[in-house]
């Protein structure tokens, strides 16, 4: 079945780990759309990080000194959306999917992603929604939970979406999230007045995903896990 995606649980990843692992995941999806491995879900948390994406032009090089004294990484990509920050907390997922196996639709994948988010929120009582701006916002469309930038390329895609789970969000107060002024960021940890780790969401965020863009799920065991991530560090 083309919409079998294959879970890949990464563990903590530093920002480079994280981009080194996508790029050899897309390789294996372009590369062989008949193969076993079609679509690839990575699961991961990074290291404290702030990046960049193409559209971003105000965060020259005092800006990133300025962001790396704070102890974080620094990246500029190629995902579309301005800066955001990941860090410990924070359930990144990278869809490397191959469109052709759902729907060839960018805006399709873009909306399809928001959908499993606001799901996710939904199961933990949380009204969630999207608006002009990119991502899922809480609060009427005051507070972002959730940052989402892709990139895709012949419908492959790559990047995704970071949600705060219970991260700390002061990184945030160093920069102007997604470039939107007058916004806040939150969490699921604050909206809830709890503590909600990654581990505790991982399991819904999945049963979502597979819900909204209706496919099947398999956990890679080891040895698919080794294959990729090996490949990786190559």
């Amino acid at each position: 079945m083309s919409r079998v995606v294959h879970v890949l649980r990464a563990g903590r990843l530093s920002y480079q780990a994280g981009l080194d692992l996508q790029r050899a995941v897309s390789s294996t999806v372009a590369n062989s759309p008949n193969g076993p491995l079609r679509n690839v879900l990575i699961l991961t948390e990074h290291d404290p990080v702030y990046t960049v994406g193409i559209r971003t032009k105000a965060y020259g090089p005092e800006e990133e000194r300025r962001l790396k004294l704070l102890g974080a990484d620094f990246f500029r990509t190629n995902r579309g959306g301005l800066i955001t920050f990941h860090g410990p907390g924070q359930l990144v997922a990278y869809p490397v999917l191959n469109l052709k196996n759902f729907q060839p639709s960018v805006r399709w994948y873009v909306c399809h992603v928001e959908k499993t988010v606001i799901e996710l929120c939904r199961r933990f009582g949380i009204r969630a929604e999207t608006t002009q701006d990119t991502g899922v916002w809480v609060g009427g469309g005051e507070r972002k939970i959730c940052a989402i930038g892709i990139h895709a390329s012949r419908y492959v895609t790559t990047h995704g979406l970071a949600l705060n789970c219970d991260t700390e969000l002061d990184w945030f107060g160093h920069i102007v999230p997604c470039g939107i002024e007058g916004k806040g960021v939150t969490s699921l940890s604050r909206e809830l007045g709890r503590k909600v780790t990654v581990g505790e969401v991982t399991g819904t965020f999945l049963d979502s995903f597979r819900d909204t863009l209706e496919c099947d799920l398999e956990e890679l065991d080891e040895d698919g896990k080794l294959a990729l991530v090996g490949s990786s560090s190559k």
